[in-house]
């Protein structure tokens, strides 16, 4: 009897050995429900949360996504905010700057493509194997002084050959150089820095007295030149001037003098820079004469003005 209890008490003892573990995996085992109320609560109470969890818990009820960068300033009235989305990056004052710049590059280098053609223009005239337009001489201006290719130096020159007996050419050509005299001084301003001259290619005929009545009728700026034969025909050749005067002419002896029709445009340094021919009208060859003088005072150069 005893030995049959025997192995009945080891198995209640191993029984009581393991029942204390097995219960307590077992409950461990078991999940703890608690409502999200009690969970929320009790974690208030455990911890406070600091002003950083309070700003981040703020963000996320916005509904707005987690970002590190710095928050952009908005729109204060819905007026900006629609007048920023409706222009985007641009407004207008910027587009009229943008098309302001533009167009004034574009006058600029309009501008200086055609003054540095009016310069290549000039400068081929002086080059070499070219027939060169102007030179020394010496003549005699309605004073009886002593006029020379000297004198011209320091202002633009606008030269002109003719004879007080012309029909018909001389005198229309003389009333575009009177217009052009008096555009060009309007222009600038007064200075005197335009030199319109005269001279003859009759010198027989065309005195000095004769010359100064004839020119009163058209400008008092003109100056009129005369000389000798020989002087008249240096010039002439100077200037490569056709003209058609007999040398020997008996007094009272009435004759025609055929010659060049042109004006002839010397710049400070008297050296050729256009030639006003016929077809050029006053507006037209007051606006070249006007462009060379500009050109020469946008390089700088000195021009006399007394």
């Amino acid at each position: 009897m005893a030995s049959s209890m025997r192995p009945i008490s080891r198995v209640l003892g191993r029984l009581g050995r393991t029942t204390p573990s097995t219960l307590e995996a077992s409950t461990t085992r078991l999940p703890i429900r608690t409502t999200p109320t009690v969970l929320t609560q009790s974690r208030l109470h455990s911890q406070r949360p600091s002003a950083t969890a309070q700003k981040l818990n703020a963000h996320i009820h916005t509904g707005r996504p987690f970002s590190t960068s710095s928050v952009r300033l908005r729109a204060k009235t819905m007026g900006q905010l629609r007048a920023r989305n409706a222009t985007g990056p641009f407004s207008w004052k910027a587009a009229l700057l943008f098309v302001l710049t533009g167009a004034g590059m574009i006058v600029y280098f309009r501008v200086e493509k055609e003054r540095l053609e009016r310069k290549r223009i000039a400068e081929m005239s002086k080059g070499v194997g070219r027939p060169k337009v102007g030179g020394p001489f010496t003549l005699k201006d309605l004073d009886g002084k002593e006029f020379t290719a000297e004198d011209l130096k320091g202002k633009y020159s606008f030269v002109y050959f003719g004879f007080t007996h012309c029909p018909d050419i001389c005198p229309d050509e003389l009333d575009k150089m009177a217009e052009i005299i008096d555009k060009v001084k309007e222009a600038t301003k007064g200075e005197n820095i335009f030199l319109p001259v005269f001279i003859t290619c009759d010198p027989v005929r065309d005195t000095p007295e004769v010359l100064r009545a004839y020119l009163q009728e058209f400008h008092p700026d003109i100056i009129g030149l005369t000389g000798t034969y020989d002087q008249v025909k240096n010039v002439c050749k100077q200037y490569r001037v056709y003209f058609s005067t007999p040398k020997d002419v008996k007094p009272g002896e009435d004759y025609l003098v055929d010659h060049s029709i042109y004006f002839y445009l010397m710049d400070p340094e008297n050296d050729f820079v256009e030639c006003i021919g016929r077809q050029d009208t006053p507006e037209s060859a007051s606006k070249v004469i006007l462009e060379h003088i500009n050109d020469w005072k946008r390089e700088g150069k000195p021009l006399k003005k007394d």
